[in-house]
């Protein structure tokens, strides 16, 4: 079963999907699953250095006391998925474009999971810098990748126009929100739904009908 999965690394929400989709496999042990990670902007006009957290959080929301009320939903979904958000070590808000080719990179390679995975723990867990190129090398060896190799390939201009064109097409079909799971290129599910949400989705895909209630 196909699932492209259409997110970005600095989307708390798309950490958590991310996690609840593995739940749900988790409980269909016998699916065998091709995942395709697809970008998304969050922020599309971001700088390409990123802004400072605070002006960000005050551009976006209104402010820490507005985001800190957000964030604490975030946290509590995160917590029952084993992620510990740590909020309060972002200092500065990515332009995630370099992230995204990262990934496509990773692909390559058969590690794009490891790449995102590690991306969120960085940006999120960490509070790392993943707009600059030094951190996202370092990233990459950590998950297995030829860390010079992924530099090279950053300072280079490969994919970027890749990038922006899915990220423009994923708006185009009317994605407008993060993640966004489609289901062999015909279901899709938006938003970071429940474990048990997919169960029926992926039964409708490998069977056609949805089962039995």
């Amino acid at each position: 079963m196909r699932i492209d999965i259409v997110s970005d690394v600095v989307c708390p929400w798309c950490f958590v999907g991310k996690r609840r989709l593995e739940k749900a496999l988790a409980l269909r042990p016998a699916i065998e699953v091709e995942i395709v990670w697809r970008p998304f902007q969050l922020n599309p006009d971001m700088p390409p250095e990123g802004i400072e957290r605070q002006a960000y959080l005050a551009a976006k929301f209104g402010g820490d006391a507005n985001a800190e009320r957000l964030y604490a939903n975030v946290a509590a979904a995160g917590a029952s998925v084993d992620i510990g958000f740590a909020f309060d070590r972002i200092r500065r808000t990515p332009n995630t474009s370099d992230a995204h080719r990262l990934v496509r990179h990773a692909a390559a390679e058969g590690r794009a999971d490891a790449i995102v995975e590690a991306l969120f723990r960085a940006y999120f867990i960490e509070g790392r810098d993943i707009g600059g190129r030094e951190v996202l090398a370092e990233i990459a060896g950590a998950v297995g990748l030829d860390a010079a190799e992924a530099a090279a390939w950053l300072d280079s201009p490969a994919d970027r126009d890749e990038v922006l064109a899915e990220d423009r097409s994923a708006r185009r079909i009317g994605i407008n929100a993060v993640p966004c799971f489609i289901f062999e290129r015909h279901y899709a599910v938006s938003g970071a739904q429940e474990p048990e949400f997919f169960l029926p989705v992926f039964d409708l895909v490998r069977n056609g009908t949805p089962p039995a209630v």
